[in-house]
């Protein structure tokens, strides 16, 4: 999944600093399920029901807790509304909710397992009385999605770059490769890191539809644009964002300011780009 190399996978630490909606924290001394609802500002049962193992009267220190965003829902009989994160399939969303890869398919036919976006809502059916779409799309959806859910993340080969996608401009008008795509010295994919100067903003680099506008844990605010031809660009490390879920945007379009890092000293963007939900060199596509 995008980012997923340098975000880390969720429960990879004990991230308690800003907005800790839709990310993962460990318990520290002291911690109460109402204090972490208060900080991320959603409601108490919300929160509980994110997390139906965690037994409110004895949390342990270092034990991973998952705070819903804004965008999620909890309903008592389900389904709930979940949010992508990076590395979730359809068997490790159904595992935590108790549900099965089978009826998360059967209740997002329009979504196929093997291409999870990050920050796509899904439909979770609970335990075993979630309701089939039709007999015809549960028998299609069991040999389509049940099968590759239960394997690994490996996405399937989307085939050549879109024509659509070789007219794409660069996210910043000035800016230094301050690190290209590619893997790291551990064999670890990272994305296109972009150093700018100070008050720059980030650009759309095509046309296409905001899914996701909002924070993650080590990446700051991030904006993820749904492009056509099965295409999208996101856009990490942000200072403050200019767009919001379901935006229509044109290329050129500011999408978020860039932000100052003071590790680096640099106003840095972290830049990636998918096609069918598997990462490329931007250097394919922009120009």
């Amino acid at each position: 999944m995008i980012l997923a190399g340098c975000a880390g996978g969720p429960g990879a630490g004990g991230y308690r600093g800003g907005n800790i909606a839709g990310n993962w924290v460990s318990i520290q001394r002291g911690d109460t399920l109402g204090q972490i609802a208060k900080q991320a500002g959603v409601p108490l049962l919300r929160l509980q029901r994110f997390n139906p193992g965690a037994d409110a009267r004895r949390l342990a220190i270092g034990q991973r807790i998952l705070v819903p965003t804004h965008r999620e829902r909890a309903p008592g009989g389900g389904p709930y509304r979940y949010q992508v994160r990076p590395g979730d399939t359809y068997s490790s969303i159904a595992k935590r909710f108790g549900s099965s890869a089978q009826n998360l398919q059967a209740a997002n036919p329009k979504f196929s397992a093997n291409t999870l976006d990050v920050g796509q809502l899904v439909k979770v059916p609970l335990g075993g009385a979630a309701r089939k779409a039709s007999v015809s799309t549960t028998k299609a959806s069991s040999s389509t999605a049940s099968k590759p859910a239960a394997r690994s993340r490996t996405l399937p080969d989307p085939g050549a770059l879109p024509s659509s996608a070789h007219t794409w401009h660069w996210p910043l008008k000035q800016y230094e490769v301050a690190r290209a795509y590619g893997t790291d010295s551990r064999g670890t994919l990272q994305p296109m890191l972009l150093s700018t100067s100070a008050d720059t903003q980030a650009l759309a680099v095509a046309d296409g539809t905001v899914r996701f506008a909002d924070s993650m844990r080590q990446l700051g605010r991030v904006v993820i644009i749904h492009h056509r031809d099965n295409m999208q660009s996101v856009y990490a490390l942000c200072e403050r964002l200019l767009v919001e879920d379901g935006d229509e945007v044109k290329q050129g379009t500011p999408v978020c300011d860039v932000g100052y890092r003071h590790d680096t000293e640099r106003y840095d963007l972290l830049f990636d780009i998918r096609h069918g939900g598997k990462p490329i060199d931007p250097k394919q596509v922009l120009r």
